[in-house]
C-alpha cells in the first residue's frame, strides 16, 4: 500500500519520462516489497528552480556530487519490511532510473515513512486495510 510522492525539477522530465519513472518505481516496489500490481498510487510534484536546498556531497562516496536535477522520492508504506528489502528497493529504484532515464544515483534521494494500517483510508470514509485484515 505504498503512496509515492516524487519531487523533481520543473521541466526536467516530460510526460513519457514521468510514466517511465513511475513504472520503474512501481516494478521495484512489486519486486522488493511484494505489493500487489494494482496497489499503485504515485504523485509527481515539480519544484521550481532554486527551491530545493541541499548539500551536494553529504554522505556520498568517492567525492561524488549531486546536481541541480535532484529527485526526491517519499514513500509512505506500512511497517514490516526488513533492512535488506529496503536496501534492495533503494538500489533497484536507483538502477532503474539511471538505466531508463539516465538519472544518476547521486541525484536520487529516497525516504521511507512507515505508518500503521489504521492510518490509511483508500476512500469511502473507510479504513479498508483494518477492515480486511484477518486476525
Amino acid at each position: 500500500m505504498p503512496f509515492v510522492q516524487i519531487y523533481y525539477p520543473e521541466g526536467s522530465l516530460n510526460k513519457e519520462e514521468l510514466k517511465k519513472a513511475s513504472s520503474n518505481i512501481h516494478e521495484s516496489l512489486i519486486e522488493h516489497f511484494n505489493i500487489p500490481i494494482d496497489d499503485y498510487f504515485h504523485m509527481y510534484l515539480p519544484y521550481p528552480p532554486n527551491q530545493f536546498f541541499y548539500d551536494s556531497s553529504y554522505l556520498l562516496e568517492d567525492k561524488k556530487k549531486r546536481t541541480d536535477k535532484m529527485i526526491y522520492l517519499s514513500i509512505t508504506c506500512a511497517p514490516g519490511r526488513t533492512i535488506t528489502q529496503k536496501r534492495n528497493l533503494y538500489e533497484s529504484i536507483s538502477e532503474a532510473l539511471y538505466h531508463h532515464l539516465n538519472i544518476p544515483a547521486t541525484d536520487i534521494f529516497i525516504t521511507l515513512n512507515e505508518t500503521s494500517i489504521e492510518n490509511w483510508s483508500f476512500g469511502q470514509g473507510k479504513a479498508q486495510m483494518v477492515e480486511h485484515r484477518v486476525e
